[in-house]
């Protein structure tokens, strides 16, 4: 693309949503020691002192925002707690709006933890409960036929189903990932053929908490991904601005291939080079 051309596409951007693992950061098979990417650190730093608003948005939920903002400042990306959003931050908002009262997790701390802070009443798989509002499925790589059971027994007693994530891979230091969430949610879909809800990227209900956090309109928002299924997708559904960036999952001949009118608005090799525009 050509100066001129994504000098267009900057200019009108107000609000930043920033994907973290493959695009700020990158952390082992575990999402732990985050390790910056190119120009993450310098880019943060710009926003923050030209008083720019933007989210940091993962779909991992291993940690809580606030053990997020922890873990990238320890790589020295400063993101307040605040500007941290994973799916069970999502989750909490949406089933608030549903009126859900008791909620069976599959997942580590990272996923039941806000619910629990948010007054749900969380009962932890592989623990049996009855009247369950709904199953979320999260960061679970311990998982054993105990949970699915759990699972599917609440689903057979009227519990819908959520997940954090349905994105078979994700972008760490040792290459691509398996997506835990969705390794999990395939298998108690293929016993219950229930229909799953996503609360992370690309969610209509994640962008709109994303946005609300910004408190701008969709049109004055860039967001900025490695992950054409992700990011991209939110950005073409929602009517934001799609940067892809090549540090992660999405490759530049992947980008080529999208259709006219379905490609991003800009294509870059990393954020470095998006700090290099806003400067």
């Amino acid at each position: 693309m050509n100066q001129p051309s994504t000098a267009r596409h900057i200019e009108g951007v107000r609000g930043f949503i920033f994907d973290i693992d493959g695009t700020l950061a990158l952390g082992d098979r575990l999402l732990n020691g985050y390790q910056a990417l190119p120009g993450a650190i310098e880019l943060i730093n710009l926003l923050t002192q030209r008083n720019i608003p933007f989210v940091a948005f993962t779909n991992g939920s291993t940690k809580t925002p606030a053990q997020l903002s922890a873990a990238l400042r320890q790589a020295g990306i400063h993101i307040d707690a605040s500007r941290a959003i994973t799916p069970p931050r999502v989750a909490v908002s949406l089933f608030l709006q549903k009126k859900y009262k008791r909620i069976l997790v599959l997942g580590t701390p990272g996923v039941w933890q806000p619910l629990a802070d948010a007054g749900f009443e969380v009962v932890v798989s592989p623990e049996k409960a009855g009247d369950i509002d709904a199953v979320f499925i999260g960061w679970h790589p311990e998982f054993r036929l105990a949970d699915i059971e759990a699972a599917a027994q609440a689903i057979w007693g009227g519990a819908k189903l959520y997940t954090v994530s349905t994105a078979p891979f994700l972008a760490t230091k040792e290459g691509r990932s398996i997506g835990i969430s969705h390794a999990i949610t395939a298998a108690v879909q293929s016993v219950t053929n229930a229909p799953v809800s996503i609360v992370g990227k690309p969610s209509p209900h994640a962008f709109e908490l994303a946005r609300s956090l910004l408190n701008m309109d969709a049109a004055q928002i860039a967001i900025v991904g490695d992950d054409l299924t992700l990011e991209h997708a939110m950005a073409l559904q929602e009517g934001a601005l799609s940067i892809a960036v090549h540090s992660g999952l999405a490759s530049i001949s992947e980008i080529e291939k999208l259709a006219p009118g379905q490609q991003p608005h800009l294509s870059l090799p990393g954020v470095e080079q998006l700090l290099e525009l806003l400067r």
